[in-house]
């Protein structure tokens, strides 16, 4: 496939069958088969751990966190990176796949909060090492007329991924495994869920590993000057003298806000909350990075932190502007997988012990309702394409989040479980536009030899308000919405609607 000799001599990107387009995707049925499991049990487990409901935010602070570190590393070394006949990406999705089913064996056999936490850190960075060479994957393979439907076939395979994940405990007990357990320890359902997850993780991803041929260096740069892509040079734009002076700026904002912090909490009755030393912290240490940046720079060094950070002060276009689009698209889907099961046992069991029959009942029920809005996504996955080309890319978007936004706010409204059903509804076709939309749009605006890159920092405004959400929602639950974990995801909602109105500012090429 990819070795097509006329086509190369053409420069011309070729378009794949669909079977080529599905077998590069079925990774990400194992990539979300973690994320289904992680994202409908671990504040579960965190609780039967011991977490009180305003703790669960800032011990899920690890999942984007990891992303936040690990996404523009791999993107920039899978860019430079050629194995010959194991290609560029694949090496990449397969380390990250062994390392994911490893922790994923590991985690249910967590005994303390501390070590559940540490878990979520390693699972988080496995599954950031496969996925996020899988965004780039699509822009390489496929030309820009494919890429929509690229981009929508990982939503289907996301979607099938995350409903068998996330209805797997309600599946299992029904077959009289017990979904109960003692305080501090993790019902069965749930281990068992967690090693089937580590085995369909590695054959899901050696799946297109084997499948799946990559594009040589030299046929991406024929393709590139076929398409009129400036020659592949490192120039790093950003003068060294610029990088220092903004690195010492933003030190000196996140110093200065966490020692008045420091103060504040050393001399207050009414402390703020220890999840803000997270937010100040990560200015300092952005600072930080901007600093060494300059240093190596000014040095001669332009080495791979030079790269990240200069390509940060130089974003696309359309990149800033789907920025903040998944800002507050993102904000949204975090306070709904950190708030679901609390927030539902709490709004319609009327209970928060973590130990009884109507909790965990409830438990099991998120799990199927994420089955749910994941199998929705599968679906309207289908459809996206045909709604970009009838309207744009831009346009289909926000019909989905706004359709998302609706969903969310619902929760609130709806006072029988039964028709949450119809909130997933609305949630499903948002994510599955979240998923494949703003990619389709930015991979249209990126240079093929920093495709990698480019995706990893892309991955920053996913990132940065889940950071936020973790920060920011278990003070807004414990002081503004006096302990009901219920308005946290109507937040969300209103986030999910606010995203949809920034796609008007967007221009589909």
């Amino acid at each position: 496939m990819a070795s097509d000799v006329t086509a190369t001599a053409k420069k011309i990107k070729p378009t794949l069958s669909l079977a080529q387009i599905m077998n590069m995707s079925v990774g990400f049925f194992g990539i979300q088969f973690a994320f289904g499991l992680q994202n409908a049990n671990v504040s579960r487990i965190f609780q039967s751990l011991g977490a009180k409901i305003d703790e669960i935010p800032i011990l899920w602070i690890a999942a984007p966190l990891t992303g936040l570190i690990m996404q523009p590393i791999i993107g920039h070394m899978s860019d430079k990176t050629w194995l010959g006949k194991f290609g560029r990406r694949r090496p990449y999705f397969m380390v990250g796949a062994i390392l994911a089913s490893l922790a994923l064996f590991v985690f249910p056999n967590a005994v303390a909060l501390w070590m559940a936490a540490s878990l979520l850190w390693l699972l988080d960075a496995s599954i950031n090492i496969s996925m996020e060479p899988f965004r780039a994957f699509v822009g390489d393979m496929l030309p820009d007329s494919q890429r929509t439907t690229g981009f929508a076939a990982q939503s289907f395979f996301i979607g099938i991924g995350a409903v068998i994940s996330s209805m797997l405990p309600y599946i299992l007990e029904k077959f009289d495994i017990s979904n109960e357990a003692a305080q501090g320890s993790i019902p069965p359902t749930v281990s068992i869920s967690f090693y089937t997850g580590a085995v369909v993780y590695i054959i899901a991803i050696a799946y297109t590993v084997f499948t799946t041929k990559e594009y040589s260096p030299e046929e991406m740069k024929s393709f590139a000057n076929a398409e009129g892509e400036a020659e592949q040079v490192k120039n790093i734009k950003t003068p060294a003298q610029k990088f220092i002076r903004k690195g010492l700026i933003w030190m000196a904002i996140g110093l200065g806000l966490s020692a008045l912090l420091f103060y504040h909490n050393s001399v207050a009755v009414n402390k703020l909350e220890k999840e803000l030393y997270v937010l100040v912290f990560g200015l300092a240490a952005y600072g930080l990075f901007q600093v060494l940046a300059g240093l190596f720079h000014k040095a001669n060094n332009d080495n791979g932190l030079v790269e990240i950070m200069d390509d940060l002060d130089h974003l696309p276009d359309t990149m800033k502007k789907l920025a903040v689009v998944q800002f507050f698209s993102w904000f949204a889907l975090f306070s709904m997988w950190i708030y679901s099961t609390p927030a539902l046992a709490q709004h319609l069991s009327n209970t928060t012990d973590t130990t009884s029959e109507a909790y965990n009942k409830m438990g099991n029920w998120v799990g199927v309702l994420f089955a749910c809005y994941n199998g929705f996504s599968a679906l309207f996955a289908f459809l996206l394409p045909l709604l970009a080309k009838q309207f744009s890319r831009p346009t289909a978007h926000m019909i989905a989040l706004i359709a998302g936004g609706v969903g969310l706010i619902s929760f609130y409204l709806f006072h029988n479980e039964n028709y949450l059903i119809l909130s997933m509804a609305g949630v499903g076709f948002a994510w599955s536009s979240i998923l494949a939309m703003p990619y389709s749009m930015l991979t249209q605006s990126l240079p093929s030899h920093k495709m990698g890159v480019y995706m990893g920092i892309f991955n920053f405004f996913i990132v940065i308000p889940q950071i936020l959400a973790a920060t920011l929602l278990g003070i807004f639950t414990k002081h503004l919405f006096g302990g009901q974990a219920i308005y946290a995801i109507v937040l969300g909602g209103c986030s999910m609607i606010v995203a949809a109105l920034f796609t008007l500012r967007i221009k589909d090429k």
